[in-house]
């Protein structure tokens, strides 16, 4: 029987996600492949948010591609604590899949091609619960609810997709996602395409939902001023890898990893008499993820490498031994380095 802690809804242990690169007249010889994924660890507390942060091409949305079984990963576990009890999504059939994903829904990033031009707002919202064989005298009445909840009029779900704003179609977006009445909810930049003002809309919106129903969200996004409002832990990507995990404001104020302080350095201050803050300026191009990287992925651009970074491939291990939780880096020297945070 699988198990894990209590108070955790979602572990991941070892997760790959290979691409294999084809070559030849049919595309039938492999000659190597793209390490999107490669060997990720964490785990999601209930009630709590994860923030993945990275650049593009890093491996967020393969994870969360790879978690809800969208992608079929290469290797490792992914334990979920379904309506059922715990189950490992990377072992699931289809049948089995179908189930479990009652209590694991998705928003998507476009809330422009996310939404099915032809379909009124009442069958986009209702589509969940038809693939689950949830009978059709309940639809009307569940969407109408879910459109309120979502701050939206019952009336709409007659309209099409064309008639609303993108905040209004995330919206409807995240209505189709609670249509289950689902735990987990990864959500894949869902305010990167939307106007500032309409983003925190969305956001509080997110917020109210979580505490309104007890959800659990897995937050993906580039933005780390919306991650640090929405996020409880943040885990930090770089090819393909998690180099920094901690609790929101350890990240903000306490980066041990060079490309972490990196990140947080090159995030604009609103105030403009805010005092000057250094931080370090990342030179050099992105490693690539086809290739058989040794050492650290980070040292040929960190100003703080070593001989030893180069041989040495760094583990994600805790920073203060005695709090193991607290914070999480792949970097030899975590404990030595004093990088700037911002406050």
């Amino acid at each position: 029987m699988l198990q894990m802690p209590d108070d955790v809804i979602l572990q991941v242990t070892d997760l790959k996600k290979y691409f294999p690169i084809e070559s030849g007249l049919l595309m039938r010889k492999v000659i190597g492949y793209v390490k999107a994924v490669d060997g990720v660890d964490f785990s999601v507390k209930k009630g709590k948010t994860l923030g993945l942060v990275g650049e593009s091409g890093c491996g967020k949305t393969t994870i969360a591609r790879s978690v809800i079984r969208a992608y079929d990963p290469t290797a490792g576990t992914i334990l979920f604590r379904s309506r059922d009890g715990v189950v490992d999504m990377a072992k699931l059939d289809k049948k089995e899949l179908k189930r479990v994903r009652r209590d694991m829904q998705m928003v998507f990033q476009d809330p422009y091609s996310s939404l099915n031009p032809r379909m009124p707002i009442l069958d986009i919202i209702a589509e969940p619960m038809k693939a689950h064989g949830v009978p059709k005298s309940v639809w009307e009445e569940r969407v109408a609810e879910l459109l309120k909840l979502v701050g939206l009029r019952p009336e709409y779900m007659l309209r099409f997709p064309h008639s609303f704003s993108g905040g209004q179609r995330q919206r409807i977006g995240v209505a189709r996602a609670l249509a289950l009445n689902p735990s987990f909810i990864l959500a894949d930049e869902p305010v990167s395409a939307l106007d500032v003002s309409v983003q925190a809309q969305v956001l509080n919106l997110l917020l109210d939902l979580q505490e309104q129903l007890g959800l659990t969200y897995m937050f993906i996004s580039h933005d780390l001023s919306v991650v640090r409002y929405l996020c409880d832990q943040i885990a930090v990507m770089y090819l393909g890898r998690i180099v920094e995990l901690a609790d929101v404001d350890r990240i903000y104020e306490n980066p041990v990893h060079p490309y972490t302080s990196a990140l947080l350095g090159a995030v604009p201050d609103a105030n403009p008499r805010a005092s000057w803050r250094p931080h370090q300026v990342v030179k050099g191009e992105i490693g690539k993820l086809t290739a058989e990287t040794k050492g650290c992925p980070f040292a040929p651009r960190c100003k703080y490498a070593r001989d030893v970074c180069l041989e040495e491939e760094p583990k994600l291990t805790p920073v203060d031994p005695n709090n193991p939780d607290a914070q999480k880096s792949a970097c030899l020297f975590a404990a030595e380095l004093s990088l700037p945070g911002v406050s």
